[in-house]
């Protein structure tokens, strides 16, 4: 790589400032940091150094999105086959869903990192890395049929909206990738729900709906068994049906102290407490749904790995996390309950509580600072 490092640096200075490229500088620097270490150290200041950068978390959360990715290329490909009887082989299977898969991470990334580079560019700013999660975390929450189009414009705006209007990246309230989904699923809602998206090119009389959406339909003895939709060997989007392969990532993201467990297991308190409310009323389909069902079902799993410990957009203390995770699951829950006809509680319910979240920790703050005036007055009393 030594070639590669010496010819960046005599390219360097006509991308500095005075140089011929000058106006590029931001473009350049992304790509020397996407390629080397940066070399910009801290000189002044009492601060804790660690080997942990922008760059490297970020490392860190793609890897650990790899299980489901590589997954969700199989089952692109298996539930297709599988939907016109036929028993193909097991690379006829990854070439099929690689074929579908592979571009709409293309068209992620080309879309969202040449605004990024624009943003950049006009307001003389570094380009960050973030857009390295959100350029993948956009095509696996995607229905395996989306047109490219789509992702797009959907990707356009969520960068633009959902993260550039409000300074960048780490000053965005709502998750970019859920954002880019809410969007399509509200604009275009016939090619985000119904049983023609979830399988990519299905037989005509096959049908695809997922597991949600045979329940919405009163199909219940139809969806498929626990231990299909904990592996992933249904239909629906890209990167969100096999739990397991999630949770390989959950562990990455934990071992690594990059994604927070307290966040997760709030969420899965707060599914299984909703849950279990509906089933002692158990008045429907869906409030009959054994409760631990939820956390296998739609995009659960992946939005509690992935999107609701956003560091970002989540809460930010301690047990301001345990809150903020616990409303997320209730409410996920009590969507698909209540309002079948948004199935996908999942997405809306950390949106809302993406909103919410610097509320909570406004006042876990204000409650923290209440209780040490309190020591406070009783130490001076004593």
């Amino acid at each position: 790589m030594k070639f590669l490092r010496d010819f960046l640096d005599k390219q360097k200075p006509h991308f500095s400032k005075g140089g011929r490229f000058e106006k590029l500088h931001s473009t350049f620097d992304a790509f020397e940091t996407f390629l080397f270490v940066p070399n910009k150290v801290t000189v002044s200041g009492a601060h804790i150094r660690d080997a942990i950068d922008m760059k490297r978390t970020m490392i860190v959360v793609v890897l650990a999105m790899v299980p489901a990715l590589l997954f969700g290329i199989w089952n692109v490909g298996y539930q297709h086959f599988l939907s016109h009887g036929i028993n193909a082989g097991f690379w006829e299977i990854v070439g099929f869903g690689l074929l579908k898969v592979l571009p709409v991470i293309v068209v992620s990334y080309v879309t969202g990192l040449a605004i990024e580079f624009a943003f950049a560019q006009v307001r003389h700013h570094e380009v960050n890395e973030g857009f390295l999660v959100s350029g993948l975390l956009i095509p696996l929450v995607m229905p395996p049929d989306v047109p490219l189009w789509m992702v797009a414009v959907a990707t356009a705006f969520a960068v633009v909206i959902g993260k550039e209007v409000f300074g960048g990246t780490g000053m965005n309230i709502l998750n970019p990738a859920l954002t880019a989904r809410a969007f399509l699923f509200f604009a275009h809602p016939a090619e985000m729900s119904g049983d023609k998206v979830w399988i990519a090119e299905k037989a005509d009389a096959y049908s695809g709906a997922t597991a949600l959406g045979h329940l919405l339909v009163g199909e219940a003895d139809k969806i498929p068994s626990f231990s299909d939709m904990f592996l992933g060997f249904i239909p629906g989007s890209i990167g969100e049906t096999s739990t397991l392969a999630i949770l390989i990532g959950a562990v990455i993201l934990v071992a690594a102290g990059v994604g927070s467990l307290r966040i997760m297991l709030s969420v899965v308190a707060g599914g299984l407490v909703m849950g279990g409310i509906f089933n002692l009323i158990g008045a429907n389909a869906y409030m009959q749904l054994p409760a631990y069902y939820h956390l296998v079902m739609g995009g659960f799993a992946f939005g509690t790995v992935f999107m609701a410990t956003d560091p970002v957009s989540a809460a930010q203390t301690g047990v301001g996390k345990i809150w903020y995770g616990f409303f997320i699951g209730a409410i996920a829950v009590l969507i698909r309950v209540f309002n079948p006809a948004y199935p996908e509680g999942m997405m809306l319910a950390i949106l809302l509580m993406n909103v919410f979240a610097p509320l909570i920790d406004h006042y876990v703050i204000q409650s923290n600072i209440k209780k040490r005036l309190k020591r406070a007055k009783a130490a001076v009393a004593a």
